[in-house]
């Protein structure tokens, strides 16, 4: 029996959403229109061009970085894209997702992410 074959690339998109009137930024916001298109912007590109079997769009509540939002985690790679606005989401699919090379400078501040922890140091 054949398994189905796994996506390339797996693009976690932040749909956090902070009620009216709290202080918190979010990656959906109520003040940014875009924000709230971000998500079918990103699935209809990539039914677009085509690629939308190999790359599998994501919703996912908080990722932990409001304050650069809105943002995506694209996985593998670990690359959180920060800032978001549908143009620099083209960008990122047409240069990282099918040209195989990071859009750095969408690419979160290194202060404000670091290295991932390794497994070996979580604690038990």
């Amino acid at each position: 029996m054949m398994g189905i074959p796994q996506p390339a690339f797996y693009i976690f998109k932040c749909q956090q959403s902070a009620p009216p009137g709290m202080p918190k930024p979010s990656c959906v916001s109520q003040n940014n229109p875009e924000s709230q298109q971000l998500m079918q912007h990103l699935s209809q590109t990539l039914m677009q061009k085509g690629i939308i079997g190999n790359v599998q769009p994501i919703q996912t509540s908080c990722l932990g970085r409001c304050q650069q939002g809105p943002v995506i985690l694209v996985e593998p790679g670990h690359t959180m894209y920060v800032g978001l606005t549908k143009e620099k989401i083209d960008r990122i699919i047409d240069e990282h997702i099918i040209g195989g090379n990071v859009v750095q400078e969408y690419v979160i501040p290194e202060q404000m992410w670091g290295d991932p922890v390794p497994p070996s140091q979580m604690a038990r």
